[in-house]
């Protein structure tokens, strides 16, 4: 039987965001700008493709980290993180000062190493790692630090989440036995779960009233929110008269928040070579930028391991 190829999907805002907080802002390129996020980046990709041998990696980007057409559903989608102080233009967020000018060192380094960096416009992150995930033929390994994406895993296509605890170092491998043990559910029935439940920290209300171990309950008993929504209808229903209640003044936003909350599947995907890159796409370029900003030890291992 022929071994079917990996791919290593990157949630890379997570992952930089963890790189910046994680690697001291003394990490600094000749002229004095910080590169901790960079290099942390670097250490942690080095990291994992030792770890995982993906055959395909893919650095996933935010083009548009709070799209319109979920704000249109949810106003409050993410809205506490727009900066309060902002130029006209599309909304902003709030992000360390140090953090922002290397983003785009971040992307133009991915770039002449050659690992496929791949952000469409109009769509998060989440929903790029859930088409490429879709799409797969082979195993996938999602690292990201954000819970949302736990909605992916599904052992019967080999589907993981890999959540960083320190690092990149020590991964929790999450698989549907980590889900059913932690939350009472499998990856299919995370993203009902979350939206019951609620998420301050992406201005979702959830229902109130309905916390995660009520969720968790009503789809053990219910099977999904179809199946809960069913339930509200039906008087026979095992629902005490305050779940019915709360449950049925939520329709309007349990009518909208499963769009807002599963990552897309169909997000128009560039065509791009997502295969691991065994030497830079542009050596040059890569040697330049090293130089530039004191990228050091992190590049040069970087190289060595896909290298190798």
């Amino acid at each position: 039987m022929t071994r079917k190829e990996k791919c290593l999907l990157l949630d890379t805002a997570s992952l930089y965001f963890r790189a910046y907080f994680g690697v001291p802002d003394s990490v600094r390129a000749p002229d004095g700008t910080p590169v901790n996020a960079v290099r942390g980046l670097l250490d942690f990709i080095d990291r994992l493709v030792q770890d995982h041998r993906p055959d395909h990696l893919v650095a996933c980007m935010d083009a548009d980290w709070r799209p319109q057409w979920r704000v249109e559903l949810i106003p409050s989608y993410k809205a506490h993180r727009v900066a309060e102080e902002r130029t006209e233009g599309p909304d902003e967020e709030e992000v360390p000062d140090t953090l922002s000018p290397q983003v785009p060192v971040i992307e133009t380094v991915l770039d002449a190493i050659g690992i496929a960096r791949v952000g469409v416009a109009g769509y998060e992150a989440d929903d790029v790692i859930g088409t490429f995930t879709a799409r797969a033929a082979g195993p996938v390994d999602i690292v990201t630090g954000d819970r949302d994406l736990y909605q992916l895993v599904d052992d019967a296509r080999d589907v993981r989440v890999l959540y960083p605890l320190k690092g990149v170092g020590t991964l929790q491998v999450t698989d549907e036995a980590v889900l059913r043990e932690k939350y009472g559910v499998d990856g299919k029935g995370y993203a009902d779960l979350a939206l019951l439940r609620g998420d301050p920290s992406d201005g979702l209300p959830g229902v109130p009233g309905v916390g995660e171990k009520t969720a968790a309950k009503l789809l053990a008993e219910f099977g999904d929110l179809a199946g809960i929504l069913a339930a509200v209808d039906d008087p026979r229903a095992k629902l005490t008269p305050t779940q019915r209640k709360r449950l049925d003044l939520a329709r309007p936003y349990l009518a909208v928040a499963p769009k807002v909350v599963r990552v897309a599947d169909d997000v128009p995907l560039p065509d791009v070579d997502t295969a691991l890159p065994r030497a830079p796409r542009d050596p040059g370029e890569v040697e330049t930028l090293g130089a530039r900003w004191g990228l050091g030890g992190s590049l040069r291992r970087l190289l060595t391991t896909l290298s190798a």
